[in-house]
């Protein structure tokens, strides 16, 4: 029988919280990497590291990935609010062999969105339908990809937050202190997804020297034009009294088809719904308040990074002129607008899923503009 949702993809622990006698220290320990080779890479000194190298993860994914050329790990981190400890669960998937020249490779780090945690959305197997893991594809491209279980979601420690948007600014500041121990590397690239995309974006904005090239995904900034989001805040005096909502399968179901049918192999739906629920049928609300009540979140003036802003074309979320004048504001020459030509809102899951990998991989891999 062929293997559903994550298992196939080499991780298949489900616990809630670390496992028993895991280090989930601030800087954490990888079940499977030794940390003599990243105290090394620090003790060449981690502040003269540069942004994340690009010539070094340029091959175009291939059609067919072979896994057993990619090393998966799992990581924790540990961020800390009202003295309480929260632990944080974080994978690794990066090629076993190393570069040419035994440089670091470069690090993609992304950032779930409000209703799937993270392996689901970006390590998800649908058995006899072709490569969906983004992990898959980017480490087999030459990258070290990380992703988190943000608060409240996956295998993260469980709390009475609602895990909104600066709640996961604070996710990612634990986190990437992991990645950075890791890897050796002071900044890397982060492409965050729908709601993940505001917690990158204000993340970026608030640690710009940890960010070496931003990518928007289905992102929001003012949300006007929404038509997604003006239905969603029929349901604001839930959101702001409750910290919790219903996720079940017909939900998640909905994802795929609220903005354009046909879009996305209805395989996807089934295969992500049997991934993701094993972690229960609630998630936070606190992303769902922001996108609905918050909104601006993520000021462009403050986002010096190079940004890829990428939206589908039948996106119900992230509105096109919303999208166009925040990418106008944004200050550095460096950016790039796409539109993903008959995709909805779930980019990575659509059927047109190698254009947006395509768009992706020559953004991060672009060379350093020539200066004027």
């Amino acid at each position: 029988m062929p293997s559903h949702g994550l298992e196939a993809n080499g991780l298949t622990n489900v616990s809630i919280g670390p496992p028993d006698g895991a280090d989930a220290s601030p800087i954490s320990r990888s079940r499977r990497a030794v940390l003599a080779g990243a105290g090394a890479a620090l003790a060449g000194g981690i502040a003269a590291s540069t942004a994340p190298r690009r010539a070094d993860a340029a091959a175009a994914p291939a059609a067919t990935i072979d896994t057993s050329k990619i090393a998966a790990s799992e990581h924790w981190a540990v961020k800390e609010r009202d003295g309480a400890k929260i632990s944080l669960a974080m994978y690794r998937k990066r090629l076993v062999a190393p570069t040419e020249d035994g440089s670091a490779r470069p690090v993609l780090f992304l950032v779930h969105g409000s209703s799937i945690s993270s392996r689901s959305s970006f390590d998800l197997t649908v058995p006899d339908r072709g490569e969906y893991s983004v992990m898959n594809v980017f480490a087999s491209c030459g990258f070290d990809v990380w992703t988190v279980d943000h608060e409240n979601y996956g295998r993260s420690s469980r709390t009475d937050g609602n895990s909104d948007i600066a709640s996961g600014v604070e996710d990612l500041k634990a986190a990437t202190q992991v990645v950075m121990h890791e890897t050796g590397q002071s900044r890397l690239h982060l492409l965050g997804e729908s709601s993940g995309a505001l917690r990158a974006g204000a993340f970026a904005a608030a640690q710009p020297d940890r960010v070496g090239r931003l990518v928007l995904e289905a992102f929001t900034w003012t949300g006007q034009g929404s038509t997604t989001l003006g239905k969603r805040a029929e349901q604001l005096a839930f959101f702001r009294t409750h910290n919790m909502r219903p996720r079940d399968r017909d939900m998640i179901r909905s994802i795929f088809t609220r903005d354009k049918t046909g879009t996305t192999d209805p395989a996807v739906a089934d295969a992500l719904a049997d991934a993701e629920l094993r972690y229960g049928e609630s998630v936070p609300t606190g992303t769902y308040l922001d996108m609905t009540a918050n909104l601006p979140l993520v000021d462009p003036t403050q986002v010096r990074a190079p940004v890829l802003v990428i939206r589908g074309e039948h996106d119900g979320i992230a509105a096109l002129d919303d999208l166009l004048n925040f990418f106008k504001a944004l200050p550095n020459p460096d950016r790039q607008f796409a539109i993903i030509a008959g995709a909805a809102h779930a980019l990575p899951m659509s059927l047109n899923r190698q254009a947006f990998w395509h768009v992706v991989r020559a953004f991060l891999t672009e060379p350093q503009p020539a200066a004027a």
